[in-house]
C-alpha cells in the first residue's frame, strides 16, 4: 500500500501501478527514470505518485539494499547510510537504520519524500499547522499511521510529522531538494519552531 502525508496532515492512500518487469532494474536506472521524472516539473503529489512504484520496482530487484544499512548508533538510535547525494542534483538516497523505541523529533523536510520500509515496524504521527498571529508555529495532532515492510509512504514539503520505531526498522528514504528556510523542528509545549 502507498500512501501520501499532504500538508493538512492528513495521510491518503494513493494509487499506483506496479511495473515488474523481468529485465533486472538497478540504481542506476532508478536514478535516470527520477531525473526524466524531474524533469516534467510535476506537482509534488503528482511526483510522489509517479515514484511510489519505481522505488517499488527498484526494492524488489535490488537485494543488496537490504544489506546496505549500518548498524544503528547505540546513542543516537539510529544510522544513516547515503546511497546517492550529488551536489547540484536535486536528490538524496538514504537508508536509514532505527533502534526499537527510538522516537524522532516533530519535524518537515522543507522538500518532498518517499519512504519505503524494508523491514521492521514504524508510527508516523501527523500533524497540521494551526497557529495563529501570536503562535504561528503551533500544531495539532491529526492522528497516526503505521507502517510495516513493504509499504511507502510520500510527503509533500510542508506535511510535519514525527517517527516512532516500534521495532527494529530499516527504511529507504529518497528526498527532493530540500529548502532549508522551510525545514522545521517543531516544540508543540512552546508552539515555535526552529530550522532543523
Amino acid at each position: 500500500m502507498d500512501s501520501l502525508v499532504n500538508a493538512k496532515g492528513e495521510c491518503e492512500q494513493l494509487d499506483s501501478c506496479i511495473d515488474f518487469s523481468e529485465s533486472p532494474y538497478r540504481l542506476y536506472r532508478f536514478l535516470t527514470d527520477i531525473e526524466n521524472l524531474l524533469e516534467e516539473n510535476l506537482s509534488d503529489r503528482s511526483l510522489i505518485q509517479a515514484i511510489c512504484p519505481l522505488v517499488r520496482r527498484l526494492l524488489t530487484s535490488s537485494s543488496w539494499i537490504q544489506l546496505a544499512g549500518l548498524e544503528p548508533d547505540p546513542d543516537l538510535g539510529w544510522a544513516v547510510n547515503t546511497l546517492y547525494d550529488e551536489p547540484d542534483f536535486p536528490l538524496t538516497v538514504q537508508l536509514v537504520s532505527w533502534l526499537p523505541h527510538q522516537v524522532s523529533p516533530i519535524h518537515n523536510h522543507g522538500a518532498w519524500g518517499v519512504v519505503a520500509i524494508i523491514s521492521g515496524l514504524e508510527t508516523n504521527y501527523l500533524w497540521q499547522r494551526a497557529g495563529d498571529l501570536k503562535y504561528p508555529h503551533k500544531i495539532r495532532p491529526m492522528g497516526e499511521h503505521i507502517l510495516k515492510a513493504g509499504e511507502i509512504i510520500g510527503f509533500e514539503p510542508a506535511a510535519i510529522h514525527s517517527i516512532e520505531a516500534l521495532e527494529p526498522t530499516f527504511s529507504f528514504n529518497l528526498y527532493g531538494e530540500t529548502k532549508y528556510d522551510r525545514r522545521f523542528e517543531f516544540n508543540i509545549a512552546k508552539s515555535t519552531a526552529q530550522l532543523f
